[in-house]
């Protein structure tokens, strides 16, 4: 077990998150890379029921996805209490203290066709507040399979309609609270998508709200991705028009309450 050490996120990269909804800040997981390669591979070894196979019938590779298993996964948990990731989401997030919401693990195998699709965490959430933070941490050098975020989406009137990612279908009837998922590729000259090639131990720092997906991945070896979804002071449950994702089924929270601290833990509080 390692203790964290104090961090100080810079101005500059707090000021960037605010702005952009997405930042990508250099080896902040470094030193934990190989315990969380341990966590992901203890987790495919023994997925959970909720585990996915995100890939499409005809496309070629494979796409592992299973989340809200930390708590269960040593590896995980001991990186979520004791590394900087708690205090550098407190800074980014302005916000005094931090709850875990879920963690998300996200493999590709070589040749891997299916990208993921372009969305916004938020939708599928039943989580309200601007205090959110998701850390997305590749286990293996990234170029094109890179996590691909769209700046300043997070600050959109209408949020994105969330889809499920193998079929396409909406989880929610389309209304016009909600807009269609947008292109960013088809149209450059409306959309900045902020990319960064990384390496292991990197994450990119994004808000729920930011609209996000990666490509398939081409290369020879694997992209594992170990993602960490924070909450801050603001957060409170809000109900939505559908499922959603994940559904913590039987939590019996109410509309606007604070998120229950024995389902998500408070891992960080100045």
């Amino acid at each position: 077990m390692r203790a964290a050490i104090q961090l100080r996120i810079s101005q500059t990269t707090i000021d960037d998150f605010e702005r952009d909804g997405a930042v990508l800040i250099k080896g902040l997981l470094r030193d934990w890379v190989d315990i969380l390669r341990a966590g992901v591979e203890r987790n495919m070894t023994a997925p959970s029921p909720d585990h996915h196979e995100y890939t499409i019938k005809g496309e070629q590779g494979g796409f592992f996805g299973d989340y809200c298993n930390w708590q269960h996964i040593p590896e995980f948990v001991d990186t979520i209490n004791n590394s900087n990731v708690a205090m550098a989401g407190a800074q980014l997030m302005k916000s005094k203290r931090v709850q875990v919401f879920h963690e998300h693990v996200l493999v590709k195998e070589p040749g891997t066709t299916m990208a993921t699709p372009w969305h916004q965490d938020s939708p599928y959430y039943f989580i309200n507040g601007h205090q959110t933070v998701s850390f997305w941490c590749p286990l293996d050098p990234v170029k094109d399979a890179t996590l691909r975020c769209v700046a300043g989406s997070h600050k959109w009137d209408k949020p994105v309609l969330p889809e499920r990612w193998s079929t396409g279908d909406g989880f929610f009837p389309k209304s016009d609270e909600y807009m269609p998922v947008p292109d960013p590729d088809a149209h450059p000259d409306k959309y900045r998508v902020c990319e960064w090639e990384m390496e292991p131990g990197d994450v990119v720092a994004f808000n729920y709200k930011t609209l996000h997906g990666s490509r398939g991945n081409t290369a020879q070896t694997r992209r594992r991705a170990f993602s960490l979804r924070l909450m801050g002071d603001d957060a409170r449950y809000i109900s939505r028009p559908g499922p959603c994702s994940p559904p913590f089924n039987g939590h019996g929270m109410s509309e606007g309450e604070k998120l229950r601290e024995d389902l998500f833990p408070i891992i960080y509080s100045s």
